[in-house]
């Protein structure tokens, strides 16, 4: 059983309000010098679920991350999960891509990697919460997809998933190859043993970059990302007697066409 599970580094998502900045000018927003970057958790969940496939079934997963240099810290994180091989992509052609642009980068490099079973993604990402990259990798790909998988076991080469709905979830039988995306009703992520740890430490991460994965164009364009600013303004309302103080209340109401 092959597997590929794509991983995303972000800002550490319990960085205080207070510590997040961006850069305007980049269009991007800025890494609290006292949190490291860390692993996408819906990332980290489908790492768990291709584990627990490999637990049951046997098999190589792979770990496939486009990013800058630090990405291969997440990598790592993975394999020292149980992951078996990563595989980096670097370059700043790969940067301010949008999710199309993503998604077909992924693919490409998923063609690359050769023979699959199954690709895991998180359900959505940690930081955009877009959540359309997978099923963006699955239609490039031309395999079908599952999302917002809360299990998956193997029966008889076809692939049997619970997808998580608002009131339940539903049951599906699938061929493979598949992709799913994962929710993090998976169950908690395994922690990393010291054996683990120091077997990715060894492990060698394959760094692609643009002249081993031909980058795709984004489709859409950032204008502008800024922290929203709320301001409020308080106005006491003034009368010489309840009654008059009642009817300029009502009169700014009425001036500001909320009644």
């Amino acid at each position: 059983m092959n597997m590929i599970v794509c991983v995303k580094q972000v800002i550490d998502p319990e960085t205080p309000s207070a510590s997040f900045k961006i850069d305007p000018d980049a269009k991007r927003a800025l890494a609290s010098k006292d949190k490291p970057m860390v692993i996408s958790p819906f990332d980290e969940n489908a790492v768990e679920a291709a584990l627990k496939v490999k637990d049951a079934n046997g098999g190589k997963v792979t770990i496939l991350s486009m990013g800058g240099e630090t990405a291969k810290d997440v990598i790592k994180h993975s394999l020292a999960m149980g992951g078996d091989e990563g595989y980096q992509m670097t370059d700043a052609a790969f940067d301010d891509s949008d999710s199309y642009a993503t998604a077909a980068n992924l693919a490409e490099a998923i063609k690359k990697i050769g023979e699959y079973d199954i690709v895991l993604c998180g359900r959505q990402e940690a930081d955009w919460d877009a959540g359309q990259v997978g099923t963006g990798v699955a239609e490039i790909l031309g395999i079908p997809s599952v999302t917002a998988i809360k299990k998956i076991e193997i029966q008889d080469g076809k692939a049997i998933v619970e997808r998580v709905l608002a009131d339940g979830y539903e049951t599906i039988e699938v061929s493979l190859p598949l992709l799913v995306t994962v929710s993090n009703e998976i169950g908690e992520p395994r922690y990393a043993t010291l054996k683990g740890i120091m077997a990715a430490a060894k492990k060698q991460v394959t760094n692609w970059s643009s002249a081993d994965v031909t980058p795709a164009q984004a489709r859409s364009q950032m204008l502008k990302i800024y922290i929203p600013v709320h301001e409020g303004e308080c106005t006491f309302i003034e009368g010489d007697t309840p009654e008059e103080a009642g009817a300029n209340l009502a009169a700014k109401l009425r001036e500001a066409k909320l009644i």
